[in-house]
């Protein structure tokens, strides 16, 4: 039996171990508030939810196999999830939701750093029980590794106070959107740790965090009490009128060089943290799509959601071929993955997987703290 082992501190050390997601029976939840803030006005989503039509599922299915089939072909050891029954509700004292999400994106609930993988509490009621997902794997690596840290986030009550009332018109326009959001004024409320893993970017001993949507500034705060040896800082991305999850904005690719969406740039006193350390932000190019694909919830910049394999490596979905061009000018290799058409169940290459094991250790990227 192949030895498990639970490492990761970055998101380019050297790729062996990962969990890559499924399509099988995912749904498009019913409203509720903070999905509701996240769906586009103009976006063919709007009032409409179930489960997701089955060739869809099946075509999605078809290209995270074959995915998996390529990582696994490059010498990395793949996992999947156990999906669960996504059409039953979710009840709690506090909520009620008819039907469920999905499996696709591992990457939104499960958060690796070093020895340890956290559950996200998530900020979707239709979320609240993902994570069940992957607890088979996670009691499988808790038996094969014994330095395996596996923790769960408090679980959030998501009542109705967990989110601000301004949000649940679907005629705010993305001209008050992007004024609320320069003012950090999110669907989010203070009520309780809010944050899905998505959010946080490693970057060894530093972790960034998104302040948006989908995390609150109490979640950021949970994170930095949780992970008391590390650096935690909270970003922001004013051009971004639906805030949520930061691997389609903010994309290292290796140690001082990341990508940053030209359209929600990091403010500049939020650069500096990252300017005084000799780290380059540079422009992603522009997307290869003018739409996202149908009943897709993502935006056209899917097209930085990329893998970092390891430092010279890079996975990038075939269409987006000026992303491509700008990682080959770069430097890197690009592994071309035909993915788009599974992009509606939940993001693109990074957000389709989870790190189980990196080679490498916790580096301080950051030395300068003055």
């Amino acid at each position: 039996m192949e030895k498990t082992i639970v490492n990761s501190w970055n998101e380019w050390d050297p790729l062996k171990h990962v969990i890559v997601g499924l399509a099988t029976d995912c749904h498009i939840p019913p409203p509720e508030p903070a999905l509701d803030a996240k769906v586009p006005e103009d976006s063919d989503m709007r009032g409409i939810w179930g489960k997701r039509p089955q060739e869809m599922i099946d075509r999605g299915n078809e290209l995270l196999d074959q995915f998996a089939e390529q990582l696994t072909g490059l010498g990395i050891r793949v996992d999947r999830p156990t999906p669960i029954d996504f059409s039953k509700p979710v009840i709690t004292p506090d909520f009620y939701t008819e039907s469920q999400f999905g499996c696709m994106p591992p990457r939104d609930v499960l958060l690796t750093v070093g020895n340890e993988i956290l559950e996200a509490t998530m900020s979707y009621r239709c979320r609240w029980f993902e994570y069940l997902c992957y607890r088979p794997l996670l009691k499988k690596y808790w038996v094969e590794d014994p330095n395996f840290r596996h923790e769960a986030a408090p679980k959030p009550r998501l009542t109705d106070d967990a989110y601000h009332k301004d949000y649940l018109s679907d005629k705010i326009g993305v001209d008050k959107r992007l004024e609320w959001t320069a003012k950090k004024f999110f669907v989010t409320t203070e009520q309780e740790p809010l944050f899905d893993a998505a959010d946080v970017l490693r970057l060894g001993k530093d972790l960034v965090v998104q302040h948006g949507f989908t995390t609150n500034l109490k979640g950021i705060e949970w994170i930095q009490r949780h992970f008391p040896n590390h650096r935690v800082h909270a970003v922001n991305f004013p051009g971004d009128p639906y805030p949520i999850h930061i691997d389609a904005t903010f994309t290292p690719l290796k140690p001082g060089l990341l990508l940053n969406n030209p359209q929600r740039k990091l403010p500049e006193e939020q650069r500096q943290y990252f300017y005084k350390n000799d780290w380059e932000i540079i422009d992603a190019a522009q997307p290869a799509h003018n739409s996202p694909p149908p009943l897709c919830y993502s935006s056209t910049w899917l097209s930085m959601n990329v893998l970092v394999l390891n430092p010279k490596t890079v996975c990038v979905e075939k269409t987006e071929v000026y992303q491509a061009d700008q990682l080959d000018k770069l430097g890197f290799e690009v592994v071309e993955v035909d993915l788009r058409d599974a992009y509606a169940f939940g993001g693109g290459l990074h957000c389709s997987t989870a790190d189980v094991y990196r080679e490498g250790r916790c580096e301080d990227y950051f030395p300068n703290q003055n």
